[in-house]
């Protein structure tokens, strides 16, 4: 599932060429994703033109501005498969390419989705208070966002701190991939109860956070079955896993095998020696 280094990638990948760009066409091809494709999207889009890309946790933000309406945005979610990358006029859409937005310069900015657990969105007004975002806790790379706010929040739970770090009221956009990595770097042991871990672990738990995110997104995020960037390239990030996808195989800093458990109903795979 893409995570949020690679709905950051995605974002900085098309934003160039979309970015004040007129929508001349928007071809729908299957309408019916996780949400269905808003009836009066061609309606609404055509003549538009596009603001300033922004993201939101896994959530991508496209403002449009029409000539004769307010404000409003575009949400899209990338689901468990989905991509966002820049085609040209001519470049035949593929199986799965279910919606199009064709610019007044040639570009196209292709949705594909293949198990269509996605959505595209039309969001009036301000899109902060939309509930999908209005309840969500702070970005990870954000000074809103530390061990001091892991610590707190923490206190007196029970549930273990693998979990816990993926839930998106605490900070968003931690999915499995990255917390099983940032663990890792923490030397934190995935299974242990949230409220038994020091405020000094979670300030080298925070601090690992960021440090994963940080080298996906500069890897373009990572690419395990689906997933490609808004140029059309695969994340790199796959080659750099300490932990995550490699139960049974030797801890890449110990030489112990490393070991699979179930959290949450998620695979979580870590070093027994190097996460205590």
């Amino acid at each position: 599932m893409p995570e949020l280094p690679e709905v950051e990638t995605t974002r900085r990948g098309i934003a160039p060429h979309v970015e004040g760009r007129e929508i001349v066409e928007v071809i729908v091809r299957q309408p019916r994703l996780r949400l269905s494709v808003p009836d009066d999207l061609v309606e609404r889009l055509v003549g538009a033109r596009i603001g300033v890309l922004s993201r939101r946790a896994k959530y991508l933000l496209v403002p449009v501005q029409a000539a004769d309406a307010a404000s409003a945005s575009l949400l899209w979610h990338l689901g468990m498969s989905g991509s966002l990358r820049i085609a040209r006029l001519g470049e035949l859409p593929k199986k799965h390419d279910h919606v199009d937005l064709v610019l007044d310069d040639g570009a196209i900015l292709r949705y594909h989705d293949p198990r269509r657990f996605g959505f595209v969105d039309w969001l009036q007004g301000d899109a902060a208070r939309d509930p999908r975002l209005a309840r969500l806790g702070p970005e990870p790379l954000s000074e809103a966002f530390d061990g001091d706010r892991l610590h707190a929040l923490s206190r007196g739970r029970r549930l273990a701190v693998k979990p816990f770090l993926m839930d998106n009221a605490v900070v968003v956009g931690v999915g499995n991939i990255y917390a099983a990595e940032a663990l890792f770097l923490a030397g934190i042991d995935p299974r242990r109860a949230a409220g038994r871990i020091s405020l000094a672990r979670y300030r080298r738990l925070a601090a690992a956070v960021r440090e994963v995110l940080a080298a996906a997104i500069t890897q373009g995020g990572t690419t395990l079955r689906d997933f490609v960037g808004g140029t059309g390239e695969p994340g790199y990030f796959a080659q750099r896993l300490n932990v995550y996808g490699r139960d049974g195989a030797p801890c890449r800093r110990c030489g112990a095998e490393l070991r699979l458990v179930t959290l949450g109903q998620r695979a979580s795979v870590f070093c027994a020696e190097c996460q205590r």
